[in-house]
């Protein structure tokens, strides 16, 4: 493991040590929103995602910012995540949205692997991945994957861990790992 990033009660910790917190009575959105603007505020698209695809892709650019996946082809990086309410957040909001107009732009986040699918093309990883689910963060499970994957060669670094929210209650716990 090179490197891990965990978010939550409106704090960022990379390695261990606090990086940047706010007010723990600031929301979700405004947290993500000053966050954003705090480590990247380079990549429009993120205006437009769900909060969970916004916490996972935070996490991976704050770790990724760090130490960023250098001298690996694109299809060498893999990505494994996973994750209780897999995007039942989205989905609840999608369903109030659908009572006077559905939202198109909330309907694309109704898959909880979409959070995958947006950090990989920010960072251009290509690799093998997997989107799991369970009641708690079994770091066994994620960890055993994610050595396989390395063991057997289909690649040499991966992106792992887990990014929950539903409603206000929200964590990431990602790593870096690398052969």
């Amino acid at each position: 493991m090179t490197g891990s990033v965990v978010i939550r009660n409106n704090r960022i910790y990379r390695n261990n040590e606090v990086i940047w917190e706010t007010p723990e009575d600031q929301s979700l959105p405004d947290f993500l929103r000053a966050a954003y603007d705090h480590f990247s505020g380079q990549y429009p698209k993120f205006h437009k995602m769900d909060h969970l695809s916004k916490l996972g892709w935070l996490a991976a650019e704050v770790l990724l910012q760090h130490r960023p996946f250098t001298g690996y082809a694109p299809e060498q990086v893999g990505l494994v995540l996973a994750n209780r309410s897999a995007s039942l957040d989205t989905d609840l909001r999608y369903f109030d949205s659908i009572k006077d107009f559905p939202s198109p732009a909330l309907f694309v986040y109704t898959l909880a692997n979409i959070v995958m699918g947006e950090i990989s093309i920010r960072h251009g990883f290509k690799g093998e991945n997997a989107f799991f689910t369970s009641d708690t963060y079994d770091e066994g499970l994620i960890m055993g994957y994610t050595r396989q994957l390395l063991y057997e060669g289909a690649v040499s670094a991966v992106l792992c861990g887990w990014v929950e929210v539903m409603g206000s209650a929200y964590e990431v716990i990602l790593h870096q790992v690398e052969k």
